[in-house]
C-alpha cells in the first residue's frame, strides 16, 4: 500500500470516529466556516498546550545539559518530520520545490534565516534549566508587538491608536525593567529582536513553514550528529544505552513536529487576529512554568515592568477583537446586500 494510500486511510478513520463522539451541536448544526473556526481554535490550544510542555522538557532528561537536550531535539524532530512526509506522501511535494531553487544565490537567500531559527530552539531548550525561563517567555510576550513594528517599519502598515498604545506600554515596560536592573536579559532581547526577522525573511522567500522546517532540520542534522560523536560522546553513550532515554526523546520528536504542524494548521483555519489572540496562550504558559515547575525566580519588583508590557498585549488584543467586529459587521451587511 502506498503512504498516499496510508495518509487516505488514516484520515477517513479519524473522520468517522469524530463523527462518532458526542459533539456539541454547534459542531453537528452549524455551517462550515463554524467548524473549521472550532477545529481551528482547538488545534491553537493543543499546539500552546504541547509547546508549553516542550518548554518544561528539559528538567526530565538529567544529566543532559541543556544544549545537548537540543541537539538531541533536533536530530528526533527531524526523523519524525521526514516519517510524518513518508506516510503522508508529501515529502516529493517539499522537495519539488526545493529542486526549483537553480542559483546559488537562491539557496544563499534560504538559508539566510537557518542560523535564527537554530539559535531559538537552542534557547527554548537551554533556558528553562539555566535560569532564564521567565525572562525568555518575556520574549515571547515581546515579540507580537515587535512584529507589529516590524510591520510597520518594512512593510509600511499603519497602525490604529490601540497598537500604539500596545507599543508604548511595552517600550516602557522594558525601560523600566533597564533602570531597574541597569541592563535587560539577553535572552529577552533575542528572541523579540531576531525571531521576527526568520519570520519576516521566509515570507519575504514564500517559503511554507513545513519547507522551511525541512530545510532548517536537513541542514542541522550532519552538524548534530559530529556534535554529539566529537563533543558528548557521554550523552551518546546515555542514550544508546537507555530505553528511558531513547523513549523520552522519540517523544520529544514526535511532540515537538505535532506542536509544529498544529500550530500551522490552526494559522491557516483561523483569522490572523483570532490566531494572534491565541498565540498568547503558550508565553503565558511558559511563564507559569518557568515559575512554578521549573523555579525560575521571579522578583516582586519586576511585576510593575512586566505589568506595562502586559498592558500592551491586553492594547493588542482588543485590537484584535475590534477588528474581527468590524469584519462580522461587514460580512453581515454583505449578506443582506440587494442583488442588483
Amino acid at each position: 500500500m502506498s503512504t498516499s494510500m496510508l495518509s487516505t486511510v488514516f484520515a477517513n478513520t479519524l473522520a468517522t470516529t469524530v463523527s462518532r463522539l458526542p459533539l456539541p451541536a454547534v459542531w453537528t448544526a452549524g455551517s462550515e466556516q463554524q467548524r473549521t473556526l472550532i477545529l481551528g481554535v482547538v488545534l491553537a490550544v493543543l499546539s500552546n498546550l504541547l509547546f508549553g510542555v516542550l518548554y518544561a522538557y528539559s528538567s526530565f532528561l538529567a544529566p543532559l545539559s541543556g544544549t545537548q537536550v537540543f541537539i538531541w531535539r533536533m536530530l528526533a524532530m527531524w526523523v519524525a518530520l521526514v516519517g510524518y512526509l513518508l506516510v503522508s506522501g508529501r515529502l516529493g511535494l517539499h522537495i519539488d520545490k526545493l529542486k526549483a531553487l537553480g542559483t546559488v544565490k537562491q539557496w544563499a537567500w534560504l538559508l539566510l534565516p537557518t542560523p535564527i531559527f537554530l539559535s531559538q530552539f537552542w534557547l527554548f531548550m537551554w533556558a528553562p534549566v539555566n535560569g532564564q525561563g521567565v525572562q525568555t517567555a518575556m520574549g515571547y510576550f515581546l515579540f507580537p508587538l515587535m512584529m507589529v513594528v516590524f510591520g510597520c517599519v518594512i512593510f509600511g502598515e499603519k497602525l490604529s491608536r490601540l497598537q500604539w498604545l500596545a507599543v508604548a506600554f511595552a517600550a516602557l515596560g522594558v525601560g523600566s525593567e533597564i533602570i531597574r536592573t541597569q541592563s535587560v536579559s539577553w535572552a529577552t532581547l533575542w528572541v523579540c529582536g531576531t525571531y521576527p526577522i526568520y519570520y519576516i525573511l521566509r515570507r519575504l522567500q514564500g517559503i511554507g513553514a513545513v519547507t522551511g522546517l525541512l530545510i532548517d532540520l536537513t541542514i542541522f542534522a550532519p552538524f548534530a550528529v559530529v556534535y554529539l560523536w566529537l563533543f558528548a560522546p557521554s550523552s551518546l553513550s546515555l542514550v544508546s544505552g537507555s530505553g528511558f532515554f531513547i523513549l523520552m526523546l522519540a517523544g520529544l520528536g514526535v511532540m515537538s513536529v505535532l506542536a509544529m504542524k498544529t500550530n500551522v494548521d490552526a494559522s491557516q483555519m483561523l483569522p490572523v487576529n483570532v490566531y494572534g489572540m491565541m498565540s498568547y496562550l503558550e508565553p503565558a504558559l511558559l511563564f507559569i512554568l518557568a515559575v512554578t515547575v521549573l523555579g525560575n525566580p521571579f522578583e516582586s519588583a519586576m511585576i510593575y515592568s512586566y505589568g506595562l508590557i502586559w498592558l500592551g498585549i491586553a492594547c493588542l488584543i482588543m485590537h484584535g477583537i475590534r477588528q474581527l467586529r468590524s469584519a462580522h459587521k461587514q460580512s453581515k451587511r454583505t449578506k443582506i446586500a440587494p442583488v442588483v
